[in-house]
């Protein structure tokens, strides 16, 4: 028989200060325990849209979507610059992780087509949009409707 291992998880509400502190208090009286930490998922969210960065995958209206690498790289680095218009160039570099040879236009452009025509079919009334930003680049924008 081999032992593993016990872990423990309880859910506690805000008002469960006292019940936390003891907890906490019991499990430092026998410090062979270990302690295991989780950090927190970075995610990015909006109105019907979610993506979690570390695990790399999208919700659209809490169903995962399956993107290509390139889609999810292109839509992550969209939605975290909200509102910011990213010129092929820095896309280029973000996406590709090198310098840009100065015809990437066409390549972003075929790759956000291919992006945009899948979030349209999970999506199809979306409260956001992949605006053009002709000769420039593209802007992540959420509809005024659903800002804060």
């Amino acid at each position: 028989m081999i032992f593993i291992g016990r872990i423990i998880i309880v859910e506690l509400q805000d008002q469960d200060f006292a019940v936390f502190d003891e907890i906490v208090e019991v499990l430092h009286r026998h410090p062979n325990l270990k302690k295991l930490e989780i950090e927190p998922e970075t995610v990015l969210s909006h109105p019907g849209i979610e993506i979690h960065l570390g695990q790399r995958k999208i919700y659209f209206n809490q169903c995962e979507v399956q993107l290509m690498a390139k889609e999810y790289d292109f839509l992550s680095l969209l939605v975290a610059n909200e509102d910011r218009v990213l010129t092929y160039e820095q896309i280029y570099q973000r996406v590709w992780g090198e310098e840009s040879f100065g015809g990437e236009n066409s390549t972003i452009g075929y790759h956000i087509s291919r992006l945009r025509g899948k979030l349209h079919e999970v999506l199809p009334n979306a409260p956001f949009t992949i605006r053009c930003v002709r000769e420039v680049g593209y802007c992540f924008e959420v509809s005024e409707k659903y800002k804060l």
